[in-house]
């Protein structure tokens, strides 16, 4: 019998540096976060995931595909892996 690989829940340094809100809005949303996620296996996560067209996020809201593209880029310019 195999045994079922639980994710861990981790928030990546500065996750929230352009978060506006309270601190009790900020715990109150890595809450919700954490508990969409708890218990799941990758393959779970994966199955409620969505593919994210960059061209029509761009078309259809700019600032938000500005942001997630920094986001996917580090320091060195090299991209970030998600996991």
């Amino acid at each position: 019998m195999t045994e079922k690989k639980i994710s861990k829940i981790e928030f990546a340094p500065g996750a929230f540096d352009s978060f506006e809100g309270t601190q009790e809005e900020l715990d109150a949303l890595m809450a919700e976060i954490t508990s969409m996620f708890e218990n799941k296996t990758p393959e779970e996560i994966l199955s409620m995931s969505q593919t994210v067209d960059i061209d029509d996020l761009i078309d259809e809201d700019p600032d938000v595909a500005f942001a997630v593209l920094k986001a996917l880029n580090d320091e060195d310019g090299q991209g970030r892996k998600l996991q």
